[in-house]
């Protein structure tokens, strides 16, 4: 299974290299993470216009884009879900260390579906018997970090094995871990403030107490190692970083410092913070195990 999931990584991005070579103009190969994906295309074409370079974009969980990055050689620009997964590039050796740049900023929430039919008030509340909740997928996903995070820190034993019992399935980004709630496939899933705006008619976000919030995220961006095109990468990171790139964000209301999330939940809370190291026991859905 291993060698197969192996052989897909390095295969998508053989074909990412195909694309990038078959075209005679100027491109960049955006490995963004799920967790910008409504911004993602936006900036493409907004530096493509400002440019006229083409900027390819592969969207998915960090940790398996960082897998395509390590096996295929291939990405420009890497732009996970949060700090964590650029602290593993950045010690596994993979990304210029002197391009790391912060974006914006993620607050840790509750997401439920429009007119929270449960009732969902408090992490607690995804103890209770019955309840459907699906969270991302630890082992690659930045927000199942946060996520496993929050109920071993902040659970009794007791609590964290109701909160087991009702996670029903993992995703693989999270942009599905959103959509689990659009598609109602879940009752509640542990996501980001900002899934609200991604599709307003059909999630709600459940603010957590501050002291439910053990840190908040911040999606930094980087040039891994590896690019064929490090002055354009450069390029393009410092359009992210300038105002027609983070009005992209302002769209779906990221929080484009760190002073606006954190008035947003209220308390002074670590920013980026120690990466979690997620226990083994995390390592399949509970529900599978």
């Amino acid at each position: 299974m291993q060698k197969s999931l192996m052989i897909l990584l390095l295969c998508s991005g053989l074909v990412m290299a195909t694309w990038s070579s078959a075209w005679g103009e100027e491109r960049i190969l955006f490995m963004c993470g799920a967790a910008a994906a409504p911004v993602a295309e936006l900036l493409a074409k907004g530096f493509e216009a400002k440019t006229g370079v083409k900027v390819d974009v592969n969207s998915g969980g960090s940790g398996m884009l960082l897998s395509q990055i390590k096996l295929a050689k291939k990405g420009d620009v890497y732009f996970p879900g949060s700090i964590d997964f650029i602290e593993q590039a950045k010690a596994e050796g993979i990304i210029d260390p002197t391009t790391i740049a912060p974006i914006v900023y993620l607050v840790p929430a509750i997401n439920v579906q429009r007119g929270n039919p449960h009732q969902i008030k408090s992490l607690k509340d995804l103890c209770r018997p019955g309840l459907k909740v699906i969270i991302a997928n630890p082992e690659t996903v930045c927000l199942g970090v946060f996520a496993t995070e929050l109920v071993d820190k902040l659970f009794a034993p007791e609590d964290k094995k109701a909160f087991r019992a009702n996670v029903i399935n993992y995703t693989d980004s999270c942009e599905k871990t959103a959509n689990a709630i659009s598609m109602k496939a879940a009752d509640a899933i542990l996501g980001w403030s900002v899934f609200e705006h991604w599709n307003p008619e059909l999630i709600e976000t459940v603010k957590l107490d501050p002291a439910e919030v053990i840190r908040i995220s911040y999606l930094a961006v980087a040039v891994p190692l590896c690019t064929e095109n490090p002055t354009r990468a450069r390029e393009f990171i410092e359009y992210m970083k300038s105002p027609e790139g983070l009005e992209q964000f302002k769209k779906f209301k990221y929080f484009t410092t760190p002073a606006e999330a954190l008035e947003y939940l209220g308390a002074e809370r670590p920013v980026g913070g120690e990466p979690y190291k997620v226990p083994p026991e995390w390592v399949n859905p509970p529900a599978a195990q």
